[in-house]
């Protein structure tokens, strides 16, 4: 078999088979064949597409290009919950103890961020001494044992991709609906999950920005999830504006506890609630949507949630008194109002924007050396949709350095449009894929 067979077949627009698939993941990852080939490859790929059976081939050779995590030692159906990323996207925080707290064990392989704001591993290192450096025993054993346990991605989880997504990343070959869903669902799989409930962004803030392509991507995801024997779901959310309020990572952190306390945005809340009930009715803890949703309020009602988070957080060696009392968490130095400069209704909140603003006070990473300053982000008062008179407070920027505060208020004044007349209410879940 020779690479430049395969290329030049899928120049022409013919199907590719396992065997052709296989060869080329392999030897890519051992460093057989050269960029140059697979950036060929991928660029006929990227123009000719691959069907569904490509698409789950190249998945599975991504999967068996390194380690698969096995979780068969924690008792009960395992359920992750993957997002395809956003803007104050803090979900996870909250949703994966209230989850915990109804009996669904959560393992989770969670990544540092590499953009506007860090990872769900940066946001719960707001809490002073919290760790993800457990042993495999531990891991296992805090998921047997108090339901919830969350770990740094091992570097041998799907290799391939890795390295594909590297060489795609500087080949202008990301925005293809295969490539995107196989590199996404390659992870997934080989993370051990026994279903998996998948929350695809739509809008300014997300990768996808008309519902029907992320109805297209839920649907490849999906199907690849079910041709390999997992339990998958698909939700399509909006991402047009940041979820909830707070963008940075103690921030969002502080909100993800106040949900759990019952004080939490309606759009983070709606959101978690939906995400969290697929989960239930993956693990066949709930038998509808509408049971699950029961079920999750009730424990954040009754506080188990918060429970469970504080389990979770004392288990890996973080301070819960930042829980119960969350002017401990990482604070700026600085907290500076943005004010609006004309009355109107808010018709748009640029997601990604703000997102790019968050990174600059130092929320994020612009690269992967970058240090991230906890404390710091934008926190908004109003949504889109809300009426605003001149002089209300738009937004408050939360800055360790007095310097950046004028930048950022500027540019946050310049992605808040603000229109005379009341505008049309987007959904906040657009579709459902199963």
């Amino acid at each position: 078999m020779r690479m430049y067979d395969i290329i030049l077949k899928k120049r022409k627009g013919i199907e590719l088979t396992k065997e052709e698939i296989e060869f080329f993941v392999k030897g890519f990852t051992k460093g057989e064949i050269p960029d140059y080939q697979a950036s060929a490859l991928l660029m006929a790929i990227f123009f000719n597409k691959m069907n569904k059976r490509e698409t789950a081939d190249l998945t599975m050779a991504m999967v068996d290009s390194g380690d698969r995590i096995n979780l068969s030692s924690i008792n009960g159906i395992k359920v992750d919950k993957h997002s395809t990323g956003g803007v104050g996207d803090k979900t996870s925080i909250c949703l994966t103890p209230l989850v915990a707290s109804l009996g669904v064990p959560v393992a989770k392989m969670s990544g540092r961020g590499l953009g506007h704001t860090g990872g769900t591993i940066d946001k719960l290192e707001a809490f002073e001494g919290f760790s993800v450096e457990l042993s495999e025993e531990d891991f296992i054993n805090n998921a047997n044992n108090i339901g919830i346990a969350l770990t740094g991605q091992t570097g041998n989880i799907a290799p391939a991709d890795k390295k594909l997504y590297a060489l795609r990343d500087v080949t202008g070959t990301v925005d293809n609906m295969s490539l995107i869903a196989s590199s996404i669902m390659s992870k997934k799989i080989a993370s051990g999950a026994d279903a998996i409930v998948l929350d695809v962004k739509v809008g300014d803030g997300a990768f996808m920005k008309t519902p029907e392509d992320a109805k297209l991507l839920a649907k490849e995801m999906v199907d690849i999830g079910t041709s390999v024997g997992r339990k998958t779901i698909g939700v399509i959310s909006d991402m047009d504006q940041p979820l909830g309020y707070a963008i940075g990572n103690s921030l969002e952190v502080k909100e993800a506890i106040e949900l759990l306390k019952g004080n939490g945005p309606k759009d983070l809340l709606e959101l978690t609630l939906t995400l969290g009930s697929y989960m239930l009715v993956c693990s066949n803890t709930a038998k509808t949507f509408e049971e699950g949703k029961e079920l999750l309020m009730k424990n954040i009602e009754n506080g188990k949630g918060l429970e469970k988070l504080k389990d979770f957080v004392k288990a890996q060696g973080g301070d819960t008194s930042f829980i119960d009392d969350t002017n401990k968490l990482p604070k700026a130095k600085f907290i500076e109002e943005v004010r609006a400069k004309e009355s109107g209704y808010i018709k748009k909140i640029h997601a990604e924007a703000f997102g790019l603003i968050a990174m600059e006070l130092g929320a994020g990473r612009e690269t992967k050396e970058s240090n991230i300053d906890l404390a710091v982000g934008i926190v908004l008062n109003k949504k889109r949709d809300e009426k605003v008179q001149e002089g209300d407070v738009l937004a408050y920027i939360h800055s360790n350095d007095r310097n950046n505060i004028e930048r950022a208020r500027e540019k946050i004044l310049k992605n808040i449009e603000i229109v005379k007349e009341p505008i049309e209410k987007l959904p906040l879940i657009y579709d459902v894929v199963q």
